[in-house]
């Protein structure tokens, strides 16, 4: 595949040209209730229905805006049941590839046509499954494709697993994030995700798309005398961090997230490493609650416009719930469930913290003095502010939409009470298949689409825990600053 090497991101909503996605690949279908918390899960999904029904439509709409020349006037063609969705799949003949819509798994595929990288690759992934010498010899025998497929699923071409699955993978903002011109390597937090980290790190120092950044490679890891400590100390030193924490809001500015999967001691590790590389002038570290819920701060909030933020409601200034109005706080017990921490660091300056009390107050800072927005900041909140639609729908990923530039942005459809707060700030709301019909009869393109909410179905996708924003990992956007 021929893929320019352009990558660079400086904001959260410059016009998207490049990303990463992952399509749910078959280890999904392999997941069991007995291990569905393990491996990261809330519930069994439907595979084909997650495939077919949903994440194709992300696909498709994604392509009409970054790849069009793959999908305008051939959806009627592409989705026939004789092409048994080949079009979607990286090993087939008739697969898309896209060097602006990239599936890791081709990327991955190419790699092992260098040997060294395949035998490298092979026994580091069966020496972190433990798995027989004769089943990583077998491994050697695969052919590319069939190889980078196994080592994704843990399925072999006889449909025999030696792995376990890694469902997750289709969240691809999870595995890296570029932040500027350099790409941080991320360090999950749970064992479940640990084989994304190693495939993704050597597709980012061994592709050629990558070859022109191996410099600018940041890998987050534990100190090298971490083995040392004993388990109470390696609890608290432990370095992790995911993408769904970090996001770059700014060429100036990244915000880091400090969860139940970013570790606090993950954040002074990157402030150190990106103000040692001049990657960025300044880093806001938001402490949201260590809770299943919230899981990364990209669930809590995500930004539309340069002056338009959609975030979780309890988050807000006013908030909707009972127990954050109390003044128990003032009287000694521990701060209300929904409070956030918000510290902001500059180069330079790291002794001398900047303090926010409230998340509006430092998304609208971002809004006016990084973006250089001239109209007031503005905000959408989950299940528009009504109680209980808020946290209802922000476990349904509300707060999680992907932008495709600024004022377009993809969304799950299952949030009624949200869509209708964007539509009170006047944004035209439509379903993914009825866009994908207006383009195809030529009724509209995406550059002439503005102020547009774009509903994804998400029976499925939503019961994984993610939505449009974890779904990809940007590698080039237009500059809006």
């Amino acid at each position: 595949m021929s893929t320019p090497n352009n990558i660079h991101v400086s904001s959260e909503v410059g016009t998207l040209r490049k990303l990463l996605i992952h399509s749910p690949d078959a280890g999904i279908g392999k997941v069991i209730p007995s291990k569905a918390q393990d491996w990261l899960f809330e519930d069994i999904i439907h595979l084909d229905t997650m495939r077919s029904k949903e994440y194709d439509l992300y696909t498709k709409i994604l392509l009409y805006f970054l790849d069009p020349e793959k999908v305008k006037g051939k959806i009627k063609d592409i989705d026939h049941p004789d092409q048994n969705r080949d079009f979607y799949k990286p090993d087939k003949t008739n697969y898309f590839k896209s060097d602006k819509v990239i599936d890791p798994q081709s990327l991955l595929a190419e790699i092992l046509e260098n040997i060294e990288v395949k035998n490298k690759l092979v026994a580091s992934i069966c020496s972190f499954e433990g798995t027989s010498y004769s089943t990583q010899e077998s491994l050697f025998h695969l052919s590319n494709h069939d190889l980078a497929r196994t080592l994704i699923s843990g399925i072999l071409p006889t449909q025999k697993m030696i792995f376990p699955p890694i469902p997750n993978f289709i969240f691809t903002r999870d595995i890296a994030v570029v932040v500027n011109d350099h790409i941080m390597l991320t360090r999950p937090a749970t064992q479940a995700r640990s084989r994304e980290a190693i495939l993704t790190a050597y597709i980012m120092f061994n592709h050629k798309m990558f070859e022109n950044y191996r410099d600018k490679i940041i890998e987050i890891t534990n100190k090298e005398d971490y083995f040392l400590y004993d388990d109470n100390e390696k609890k608290y030193k432990n370095v992790t961090i995911e993408g769904g924490d970090v996001m770059t809001v700014a060429p100036n500015h990244l915000l880091i997230g400090c969860s139940e999967r970013t570790s606090l001691h993950a954040a002074s590790v990157v402030i150190q490493k990106l103000f040692s590389r001049n990657v960025v002038d300044k880093v806001s570290v938001v402490q949201i609650p260590n809770k299943r819920a919230f899981m990364h701060i990209d669930t809590t909030f995500t930004q539309v416009k340069r002056n338009l933020w959609v975030i979780h409601a309890p988050f807000s200034k006013q908030g909707t719930d009972y127990d954050t109005k109390d003044l128990i706080p003032e009287l000694g017990e521990p701060t209300e469930k929904f409070t956030l921490n918000i510290t902001q660091f500059q180069k330079g300056k790291v002794d001398q913290p900047v303090k926010f009390d409230y998340l509006e107050d430092l998304l609208d800072d971002i809004s006016r003095k990084d973006l250089k927005s001239e109209e007031p900041t503005e905000f959408i909140y989950s299940g528009d502010g009504v109680f209980p639609f808020g946290q209802r729908e922000q476990w349904t990923d509300s707060c999680n939409v992907l932008a495709l530039k600024e004022g377009v942005v993809i969304a799950y459809d299952r949030n009624d009470k949200t869509a209708e707060g964007f539509k009170r700030k006047g944004f035209n709301v439509v379903h993914a298949n009825e866009l994908l019909n207006q383009f195809e009869k030529n009724e509209t393109n995406p550059e002439e689409i503005r102020n547009t909410l774009i509903l994804l179905p998400s029976g499925e996708l939503s019961r994984a825990r993610g939505g449009s924003h974890c779904l990809s990992m940007p590698l080039l956007r237009d500059p809006i600053v």
